[in-house]
């Protein structure tokens, strides 16, 4: 019998925490049902002759169906590869759809059973799912084929769509098709031995959607146009946490095409027949807040206040505390001696920012509901919608389509603007489609960021110059909190990256603890999340104290590694040292920087050529290796490793959120800067040879640049960089 709810929530994993919390904050508390059962009730799980994951056309096409969503990374043509390799498809026949909302069939299981795409799990989670549906359906055709030719199937090859016997018999998909799908589907199917791979692993496996994007026949929310549709804007509160009490409606109705303004939960939405009359209509509102609960203190006021907390000159409130993590030896040891490194490091809040601001289509009739828009996770959707129409979440109907990035913000624990869109479509009502929209003002003022953080180091050395004692302090917000799990003591999203550090298990002496703060700012994961600011530290601490040793930057990581068996740190330290020339000049002008950290299960080294231009520095040339076991799309590991330091370099020159007051001060592009074309740098991206399954890829790229080029002005100045973003605009 499945686990019990109860019984799964005890010691949940944050991951696991999703959809256990989720569903119990759905009101449903199912003894003996497992949550992929309880979330897939009401769902139809009807699927074809091959399973959920394949379906083959009579005009020769293989379709894979992908339970994650493509919002730009490029996943769909890594999980195609997978399929299409252990099936012997022909690659330029092979095309993949969304999966439907079915969290029984379409879980992923690194998120605990919820469907959803974060944490650079879309290939390593699929691997064995989608090479085990591939080799399952090859045997399907391989014995079709062998008893319609009537010869053994172990003389039956498959290869580039064509089913073959050494008699010279061959057969595509498309002729043996019928015969196939009446096969029963192998439940334990031979695999291929990698070794044989003539697919994965090779620079044919490029994006199957750059066509259709390219030519404008991709689908996102914004391109659907529904009979009868209308256009949602929502007003919300320029405060966090206040409440409209109520609105003066008179002069936005005045506007053409305005046909309803109403309150809802989070705020007042206008309903029009187009998004400008609903913007202007917006635009026309007089609200009333009550701000009596809002969060009215300014960034300085949180930081300094953080800073007094790490510090020890201000005891934590009495519901929170410190707690401990990695701890090893006498605490009082580490604050004890002549500190090598005694420093704070400060993180801004930041905005995801992605291209595409955050829209969706509901469609709400009684309590039936179909959401139609770039969901990265489904499943908490599902539960979303759910519980405002009350219904089932298997019931509720998801369409995903491509969005333009996310890097985190399009799943949270209350699905926020997708509950807004359910929100108006049901007070709209009789199945008439509602498209909500947020402008990028709406995202960079109402929505989630990346937490601020503090950090406090102070490490000794020993005689050799390495680390002795290791003194370490952490506040922050915890992402988890609002979740229906509560607030963990321990977030393990805010100390990942210092948590099980090379470093640290180096280091004899260990007291390292973790306060969390209760800020009204909501918090998100970030693309990388916790190892966006964790690796920083860790990276530019250890540089630092490789100068006052005496030693070199990479010798000194090597050491270190060596002396806790950091078998793929080294490697991918010594792989980008090589491509990069470390023990060669650098360029005349240009400084090199180098970090390494591991994160989402890979391993990645990044080296940065850095100079200073007009006091700020400018990212030359950075060489990058990764070990992300096999690599499955190499092109597409590049893309990525490229995409990760543009916004991780991002985030760390120019990235802040600051709050005067409690009101974000940012709006748009032109007071949130960004990376641009002109200042991205050239990368150059190795892979690390592994046999190992895949593991992520999306993020690990972002967190080592900025330690990388903080590191390189470390080596060109002395001077340690202790805050970002390292330009203030």
């Amino acid at each position: 019998m499945n686990k019990p709810l109860k019984d799964l929530a005890k010691g949940a994993t944050r991951r696991e925490a999703l959809v256990v919390g989720a569903t119990l904050a759905g009101g449903a508390l199912l003894v003996g049902c497992s949550p992929a059962d309880l979330l897939s009730v009401g769902a139809k799980k009807d699927f074809g002759a091959f399973g959920p994951f394949l379906k083959f056309s009579p005009d020769g096409w293989v379709t894979v169906v992908s339970k994650h969503i493509e919002f730009g990374q490029g996943n769909h043509a890594g999980l195609a590869a997978i399929a299409a390799e252990e099936l012997g498809a022909d690659w330029s026949k092979v095309r993949v759809e969304q999966a439907p909302g079915v969290a029984k069939v379409y879980g992923n299981p690194m998120m605990g059973g919820v469907q959803g795409t974060g944490g650079s799990s879309a290939i390593s989670s699929s691997w064995t799912q989608l090479r085990t549906a591939g080799a399952a359906a090859r045997a399907m055709f391989v014995e079709a084929a062998a008893k319609r030719w009537n010869v053994p199937a172990g003389e039956i090859t498959v290869a580039d769509g064509v089913v073959g016997h050494a008699s010279g018999k061959q057969a595509g998909f498309a002729e043996l098709l019928e015969d196939a799908s009446k096969v029963k589907v192998p439940e334990k199917p031979v695999l291929k031995d990698p070794k044989t791979f003539t697919l994965v692993g090779t620079d044919r496996v490029r994006r199957k959607d750059s066509h259709a994007k390219s030519t404008g026949a991709a689908r996102f929310t914004q391109d659907v146009r529904l009979e009868n549709m209308l256009v949602a804007m929502v007003a919300h509160p320029p405060r966090f946490g206040a409440k409209a009490t109520g609105f003066d409606a008179t002069e936005a109705r005045k506007v053409a095409g305005v046909v309803d303004v109403f309150q809802i939960p989070t705020g007042v939405a206008v309903v029009a027949e187009n998004t400008w009359a609903a913007r202007k209509g917006r635009d026309a509102l007089k609200v009333t807040w009550d701000e009596s609960k809002a969060e009215k203190r300014s960034s300085e006021t949180l930081l300094a206040s953080y800073r007094d907390l790490a510090s020890g000159k201000v005891a934590p409130p009495d519901k929170a505390g410190w707690a401990a993590f990695d701890s090893k030896g006498e605490a009082a040891q580490a604050a004890a001696g002549t500190a090598a490194v005694d420093v704070t490091y400060d993180f801004p809040y930041l905005a995801h920012a992605a291209m595409e601001p955050l829209d969706c289509v509901a469609i709400v009739n009684g309590n039936n509901c179909t959401l139609v828009h770039g969901s990265q996770s489904p499943t908490l959707d599902q539960l979303a919608a759910a519980k405002i129409v009350g219904n089932l979440p298997g019931a509720i109907k998801v369409e995903t389509l491509f969005a333009g990035g996310s890097f985190g913000r399009r799943t949270n624990f209350q699905s926020d603007y997708v509950a807004e869109a359910v929100q108006v479509a049901k007070k709209v009502g009789k199945g008439r489609p509602v498209k909500l929209v947020w402008t990028r003002e709406d995202d960079m003022r109402a929505g989630y960021y990346r937490p601020m953080v503090h950090h406090r180091v102070r490490v000794t050395l020993d005689k050799d110059g390495f680390p002795a004692t290791w003194r370490h302090r952490v506040v922050t917000q915890s992402i988890m909190k609002g979740s229906p799990m509560g607030t963990p003591k321990i977030d393990d999203s805010s100390i990942e990256g210092v948590k099980g550090s090379p470093y640290l298990k180096a280091t004899p002496v260990v007291d390292a603890q973790l306060l969390t703060t209760d800020v009204g700012v909501p918090v998100l994961w970030w693309r990388s999340v916790g190892h966006t600011h964790t690796a920083y530290v860790m990276e530019h601490t250890i540089d630092q104290l490789a100068r006052t040793a005496g030693k070199d930057p990479v010798e000194y990581r090597r050491a270190l590694y060596a002396k806790v068996g950091a078998n793929r740190h080294l490697a991918a330290l010594n792989l980008a040292a090589e491509k990069a020339g470390w023990t060669t000049p650098a360029p005349a002008e240009w400084t090199r920087g180098v970090a390494v950290h591991e994160s989402f299960g890979s391993v990645v080294a990044e080296i940065a050529e850095v100079r200073m231009v007009d006091g700020q520095p400018k990212v030359g040339r950075v060489v990058a290796a990764i070990d992300c076991g096999t690599a499955v799309a190499p092109n597409q590991i590049a893309a990525q490793i490229e995409s990760g330091v543009c916004y991780g370099l991002s985030g760390a020159m120019f990235g802040e959120i600051t709050l005067k007051d409690g009101a974000v001060e940012q709006s748009n592009f032109d007071s949130y800067r960004v990376l641009r074309h002109s200042e991205a740098p050239q990368v150059e991206t190795h892979i690390v040879a592994s046999p190992n399954p895949p593991s992520g890829v999306g993020e690990p790229g972002t967190p080592p640049i900025g330690p990388a080029v903080a590191n390189a002005i470390l080596a060109m100045t002395g001077q340690p960089m202790l805050s970002q973003p390292f330009v203030k605009t």
